[in-house]
């Protein structure tokens, strides 16, 4: 099992290919925990697609492939608005599947009471071996059922490249805004297929410099609510994953966009907002929620430093483990291990983390050595989902809801839940 610490990290010129998912995909951890085929649980492909209001979904593969969409049938009735076109070994072998498409997509919108805003036409990986030409083939479905008609890649094999599936998703759901006029009040929030937690002051401090309408893929009711984007001044990209999407907006219906990391170190926070209205050419009030989050550390240290817990990060949260760790050395929290896979951005965190716990150990989540990890010296409590089946007999907090925290709301909210913690567990 390779593991590393943040002192050592911090020293190398080339990140281990151990703790890269481009230099090491032996096994992924995370994704074996969450059962994460690009359309299982969370937001997948599959289930990302039907964000869209009144959409449908012609999923088009082998057996194996579609046999996890069950998971979709649950909460939201997502199961109701998928329909199959299984390919058989010849078809696989020779793409005759191909002719076969627009004759399935006819008759899955005839077996509908209502006509659907759009039909996503999902292919896996073996159009992506055969070099499908999905775009052309969308058009030729268009042609026949007079809806729009867009292609979505569930392709595991790309999910490690420059352009992954939930990447190309993201640009495949807003392909389908059309220009509109331009509301200067009006602003998306794009990144996530759930909302932004409402605590959030972001939608405050927006609402402060006159941004009245704020939207989210999540909270569009109807495909006209979808539309209204199209309306936006600008878009804000809470999820890098968004921002080829959101460069293809700024490009087609000249819509601008800023970026927005989410961090948890109140300094960060606050730095960024103050960049935000530098651009806005505003300045967003946000100093009584940075006052209240200090405050709330403050109270945070003086309750529990003479406890100094200690605590694993595990990456399957709603948080960078690296960051998140920088947060809680501030607090008095003893880091003793992170369960990641590291990237050149993770370099500075990497540096930081070096001088202020040099002896943490960094573990990635490739190795099949995970699956036994030695639980021998268990941390007080763990962060992360994955975090709790590697110590799954210690306290955890998940903080992987699919409502997304952010800002000082969601530092205020995570030492709230670490502090209920740490008292139940006295």
């Amino acid at each position: 099992m390779s593991a590393y610490t943040a002192f050592e990290l911090a020293k190398t010129e080339i990140l281990p290919a151990a703790l890269t998912t481009s230099g090491h995909l032996v096994w992924n951890s995370p994704a074996t925990i969450d059962f994460n085929s690009p359309g299982a649980q969370g937001f997948g492909v599959k289930r990302a697609g039907l964000t869209i209001p009144g959409s449908l979904m012609l999923l088009i593969s082998p057996a194996a492939c579609g046999r996890n969409t069950n998971a979709l049938s649950g909460p939201g009735r997502y199961g109701e608005r998928f329909a199959y076109l299984e390919l058989t070994s010849t078809d696989i072998v020779t793409g005759a599947h191909l002719s076969k498409i627009p004759e399935a997509a006819r008759r899955f919108l005839a077996s509908r009471t209502e006509r659907p805003s759009c039909l996503l036409l999902c292919t896996t990986c073996v159009d992506a071996l055969l070099g499908t030409d999905m775009e052309r083939i969308c058009r030729k479905v268009e042609a026949v059922i007079d809806v729009p008609v867009r292609p979505c890649y569930m392709y595991a094999l790309t999910r490690e490249s420059l352009h992954p599936p939930m990447v190309h998703v993201r640009e495949t759901i807003y392909s389908l805004l059309s220009p509109r006029r331009k509301n200067p009040r009006a602003v998306n929030l794009l990144g996530f297929f759930s909302p932004l937690d409402e605590k959030s002051e972001l939608f405050d401090l927006l609402h402060a410099i006159g941004i009245h309408t704020i939207r989210q893929l999540a909270t569009c009711k109807t495909y006209d609510d979808f539309q209204a984007m199209a309306e936006a001044n600008f878009n804000l990209i809470l999820n890098p994953e968004a921002l080829p999407a959101a460069e293809a907006l700024a490009n087609r219906l000249k819509i601008p966009y800023i970026t927005l990391d989410r961090f948890y170190t109140p300094g960060r926070i606050h730095k960024q907002y103050q960049a935000l209205g530098r651009m806005l050419h505003e300045t967003l009030p946000d100093q009584e929620p940075f006052a209240s989050v200090k405050s709330t550390l403050q109270a945070f240290r003086e309750k529990h430093l003479h406890e100094q817990p200690s605590v694993a990060i595990g990456s399957r949260l709603n948080a960078d483990p690296l960051e998140l760790a920088l947060l809680l050395l501030s607090c008095g929290c003893k880091v003793t291990n992170i369960f990641t896979t590291l990237g050149p951005s993770d370099r500075y965190y990497l540096r930081l983390l070096a001088e202020t716990s040099p002896d943490t150990k960094i573990f990635g989540s490739l190795s099949p050595a995970l699956a036994s990890f030695d639980t021998s010296h268990p941390p007080t409590f763990t962060l992360g989902a994955d975090a709790a089946v590697y110590y799954p007999d210690t306290p955890n907090i998940p903080w992987n809801d699919e409502i997304q925290p952010f800002g000082y709301a969601a530092v205020g909210q995570l030492l709230k839940n670490i502090s209920t913690l740490l008292e139940r567990t006295r």
